[in-house]
């Protein structure tokens, strides 16, 4: 074990950093309930819920139990005919010059007022004064609900009051007045109706006349029929104008090219050569020419036979030029008056096309006109015929029998109190005690910060859960101050056997707490497949949550397992692992870390017969940050991985230190200890933020503190533990007869005495 010692002085050849795990990734909590975290709570909380639900439901049960009976009786109207035609809300269609509505006439929330006003509820009072002399008006009203049923033509008139005699008569004086008041109101409705309708229609009339004779001139002014079929009738014009006007200018184009070939040189001739008597005369020319050549090939040129035919082709030659002037001054004459003509026709065309692109252009100005003055008159035609009907309708009613509102459901006294309600107040008393008191366990739980649930700590750090660690009170030894060394360890473990058990350095029995902390290593093994996890560093967010004691027995379990460890005490603030372990804290890391101890002088067997050792603390340090930052640190780190196969870290709380934020980048990564019912969130989460700021490797999570009543832990009691656990004294006697050195100081009670080299033959011989 001295082969470290050279982390000292320089590094040696060729060593390299440990390459590190993959940090494990986690996110931030959302601060939602689910369903499980929702009946943990309601569970947790459940004695201060059944409180609270039985002092809301016995407070309404008392409120409800000490009122008094309140009664309540109602009558219906039927305010409209069933099978009205809403002949006044045509009336009021007609007056604000607009389309009859849909529905109902009669305006429900006016009618409900009016129903309440004083002039009416005046009349019920003095019909009530024999009744009851002290009511008044805004007593009355007080207890006086008047609806419309839904949709319906119905109206309900509710009274309450604590005397249902008092009530009968209330609502019969009501329905009598409302009754009156319909009748009166429905025949001076009607009457009004019809004059008003007999003072409109002329002028409706003379309106209606004045529009037609307006649109008739309007036709007849600017032969118009409709906008529609005027667009029409002028499109198609424009269409055949534009298609005669290119016809004439092909025309045109032609004879215009025609004259100019006549005028052109050669012209002539080609003018002459479609002439018929022109070319007959030029016919008859050759035909004299053919026979004076077969003459001359007979006869001499002054021969009689010559003679005559050039004679005759002389007679011929004034003929043919003056056929030839006549026939060219023709085509002349003829393509002058073709031109002529063309361009008078597309002078024509033109004029006709300006015409009617004037009209189109006035078209949208003459159609907005028209259909002003169409639809003036249909509004004028629509209210005139809804007149007409309206006064129609208002004399057949006027000449039949009037009805007034009748009533459907006649007074009735009440016999059942409406208030107080027992059942309905038992059952609101449930919901509402219920509701105030999962209300109040929600808002305590919100207001609470401490975790207390494995499941919370899961859902507020997301990291992977490595292990649950049950509380044992046996294995808490956060507050053994004074071990007594490895002398008392060996007395317990001759004397006493359950306390064998308890410890578990050997037999490891039936605890839960120990077979969690062998799961926890196995977990640990089986992250490491690739590379075995060699380095590990406990903390915490915060004191008091178990990281030290957690490492202490994590090693002392991979100790157990046959592997090679060593705890090391980096807490240089507040050392605990010389006391959990019983061992002297002379000189330790900081002692070595400075120059003042070798590694021969710090290191101690923690536990005999199997490699567990470990280096505490030393001498309390005025800047721990500057130790553990050092090269030195390091250099150590590194060593120690090559004469270990678990190196252990207990380290300093995360939160406000920076101990152990500068000794995780070198190992495999860090272990987060957390004691459920005592983490607080807002550390933890602060905890989380200088993780993830400071890329530090982290394996997992290990929930500590954890009932042993959850997760499965009933089940270790029964599970493959029949022989008795543990190492009998009688087994132990044999082992310390043969290490005398052991023995001597047991008896001495110094287990701390014992040397290096000591510990280290007990361990080989084992």
């Amino acid at each position: 074990m001295d082969t470290f010692a050279s982390a000292n002085g320089a590094p040696p050849q060729g060593l390299t950093s440990t390459p590190q795990l993959p940090q494990m990734p986690w996110a931030k909590d959302e601060d939602e309930l689910d369903l499980a975290q929702l009946l943990t709570v309601l569970r947790r909380r459940s004695l201060m819920i059944t409180g609270v639900a039985a002092g809301v439901l016995g407070t309404v049960m008392f409120n409800t139990l000490r009122q008094e009976p309140v009664y309540e009786g109602n009558f219906e109207v039927l305010v409209e005919p069933v099978n009205a035609e809403d002949n006044l809300s045509d009336l009021s269609g007609l007056l604000a010059e607009a389309a009859p509505t849909k529905g109902s006439g009669l305006d429900y929330e006016t009618q409900v007022q009016v129903l309440r006003s004083p002039e009416l509820i005046d009349q019920v009072l003095e019909e009530l004064k024999a009744v009851d002399p002290e009511l008044d008006y805004e007593n009355l009203l007080k207890n006086l609900t008047i609806r419309r049923v839904g949709e319906t033509k119905i109206i309900e008139v509710s009274y309450r009051g604590t005397d249902p005699v008092k009530i009968q008569a209330t609502l019969d004086a009501l329905s009598a007045v409302y009754l009156k008041y319909s009748l009166d109101e429905r025949q001076t409705n009607l009457r009004q109706g019809i004059q008003f309708v007999d003072r409109q229609l002329p002028e409706l009339k003379g309106r209606v006349d004045e529009l037609q004779g307006q649109l008739e001139r309007f036709r007849q002014t600017y032969n118009f029929i409709d906008p529609t079929t005027q667009n029409q009738r002028i499109t198609a014009q424009a269409q055949q104008l534009s298609t005669q006007r290119l016809e004439v200018d092909r025309q045109l184009a032609e004879a215009r090219a025609s004259y100019d070939l006549l005028l052109a040189s050669g012209g002539g001739e080609v003018a002459l050569q479609t002439a018929p008597v022109y070319q007959s005369l030029i016919q008859q020319l050759r035909q004299v020419e053919t026979e004076i050549a077969t003459e001359l090939t007979r006869f001499q040129p002054g021969s009689l036979r010559i003679q005559v035919l050039e004679e005759q082709r002389q007679r011929m030659m004034p003929v043919i030029e003056a056929e030839a002037q006549r026939v060219v001054n023709a085509r002349y004459t003829e393509a002058e008056n073709t031109i002529q003509i063309l361009e008078t026709q597309n002078q024509t065309i033109a004029a006709a096309e300006a015409q009617l692109q004037n009209t189109l252009t006035q078209l949208p100005t003459l159609a907005r006109q028209y259909s002003d003055l169409q639809r003036e008159l249909d509004i004028a035609v629509g209210a005139l015929g809804r007149f007409l009907e309206t006064r129609e309708t208002l004399q057949i009613e006027a000449a039949q029998t009037e009805i007034p509102w009748e009533v459907i459901e006649a007074p009735n006294q009440p016999e059942v109190p409406i208030s107080p309600n027992a059942k309905r107040s038992l059952v609101l008393g449930i919901v509402a005690s219920l509701l105030v008191s999962v209300g109040a366990a929600l808002l305590l739980e919100k207001l609470d910060t401490v975790c207390r649930t494995v499941d919370e700590l899961k859902g507020l750090v997301k990291l992977p859960l490595l292990g649950t660690i049950p509380y044992q009170s046996e294995f808490d030894d956060s507050d053994r101050q004074k071990a007594g060394g490895m002398g008392q360890w060996l007395q317990r473990r001759m004397g006493k056997q359950d306390m064998m058990t308890a410890d578990g350095y050997y037999g490891y029995g039936g605890s839960q707490f120990l077979e969690s902390m062998r799961l926890l290593q196995t977990n640990l093994m089986l992250m490491g497949a690739d590379r075995p996890i060699q380095s590990i560093i406990m903390s915490s967010a915060m004191p008091g949550e178990g990281k030290s004691t957690v490492a202490r027995h994590l090693a002392q379990t991979a100790a157990t397992m046959g592997k090679r460890v060593l705890l090391v005490d980096t807490d240089l603030r507040r050392p605990t692992v010389h006391h959990r372990l019983g061992i002297r804290n002379g000189k330790g890391l900081s002692d070595l870390l400075s120059g003042n101890a070798s590694a021969g002088d710090v290191l101690q067997k923690a536990m005999p017969f199997v490699h567990f050792y470990a280096i505490t603390a030393g001498t309390m340090p005025p800047d721990p940050v500057k130790l553990l930052s050092s090269k030195r640190m390091r250099l150590l780190m590194r060593r120690l991985e090559k004469d270990f196969d678990l190196i252990v870290y207990d380290a300093p709380p995360l939160v406000g230190l920076a101990d152990a934020t500068l000794i995780a980048p070198h190992t495999d990564g860090l272990i987060l200890v957390s004691r459920v019912n005592t983490c607080d969130r807002n550390v933890l989460n602060h905890a989380m933020d200088n993780i993830s700021f400071t890329n530090i490797p982290v394996l997992g999570l290990v929930a500590n503190g954890v009932a042993a009543k959850g997760r499965g832990y009933k089940y270790y009691s029964s599970y493959g533990y029949d022989s008795k656990p543990g190492l009998p004294a009688s087994d132990v006697e044999p082992i310390m007869e043969e290490h005398p050195k052991a023995l001597a100081a047991a008896s001495n009670g110094n287990g701390g005495g014992l040397s290096i080299a000591d510990f280290m033959k007990v361990g080989k011989d084992n």
